[in-house]
């Protein structure tokens, strides 16, 4: 399947490693232009890319300047940051929320917000954010990704709903145990905090999905070039999962 994506110019945040750097590798792959953000140019290998970090108030200002500075639109915006510190509800404080607000939402919400205007004028934008299974099921010790990903997921979709009729697509990606760093960084500490090894803790993540296997970043990548193409014009406003069958709820 063509995905017609030959053309089409496509913004990618947290691209340097895991699931940013597959969906911009996907992107790339199916003929898309794509401007990748990260904080260093590591590992990024892309022809643009914008050194942004986005725990840095001025990031989006800045964000924004390089890309209309190249000359190009944006037509299609992937939303990713990089997830946050595990915690528990009952002792993790407003502090703590402040220290990865502007990261995980604000500066999602500033990016989107000034690329819409030109994706309705155009009648075609895509916008995808990478969120997490738990927000349809708060996972255990990690109260910020929980409350912090649920909220932008409700702008989202409320989202979603204004600007449909301008040819514009709002989805959510919500990955389950994808083999990134970060998925091994939360089986080191679940292993700490358990008494088990980090083998033992991977072993009993993997027996609870049905597909018995981690994710591969690819996979997730190659749906998001999906829901990023002018193929998947009329799916808007879903939180589509990637996890295996491992979510209980439909």
């Amino acid at each position: 399947m063509d995905l017609q994506l030959d053309g089409k110019t496509a913004l990618v945040l947290g691209a340097s490693r895991g699931l940013g750097r597959a969906i911009a590798e996907s992107l790339g792959a199916e003929g898309a232009d794509v401007i990748t953000v990260a904080r260093s140019e590591s590992g990024v290998g892309a022809a643009h890319h914008i050194a942004a970090d986005l725990d840095d108030p001025a990031a989006p200002a800045q964000i924004i300047d390089a890309v209309r500075a190249g000359g190009r639109a944006v037509d299609i915006l992937v939303l990713n940051s990089g997830g946050p510190p595990t915690g528990a509800a009952a002792t993790t404080t407003p502090d703590d929320f402040s220290t990865v607000m502007g990261r995980m939402f604000n500066a999602q919400l500033t990016l989107a917000q000034a690329f819409l205007p030109e994706m309705r004028a155009r009648g075609f934008g895509r916008i995808l954010t990478v969120a997490s299974t738990s927000v349809v099921a708060p996972i255990p010790g990690l109260v910020l990704s929980n409350a912090i990903r649920a909220m932008l997921a409700s702008w989202c979709k409320t989202l979603a709903g204004e600007v449909a009729g301008d040819g514009v697509t709002v989805n959510l990606l919500l990955p389950g145990q994808v083999a990134t760093d970060r998925l091994a960084s939360l089986h080191e500490a679940m292993a700490a905090g358990s008494g088990m090894t980090r083998e033992e803790t991977l072993a009993r993540a993997t027996a609870a999905i049905p597909a018995r296997r981690l994710g591969r970043p690819e996979e997730f990548g190659d749906i998001a070039a999906f829901l990023a193409s002018p193929r998947a014009g009329y799916i808007t406003g879903c939180a589509i999962k990637v996890d295996g069958g491992l979510t209980a709820t439909l």
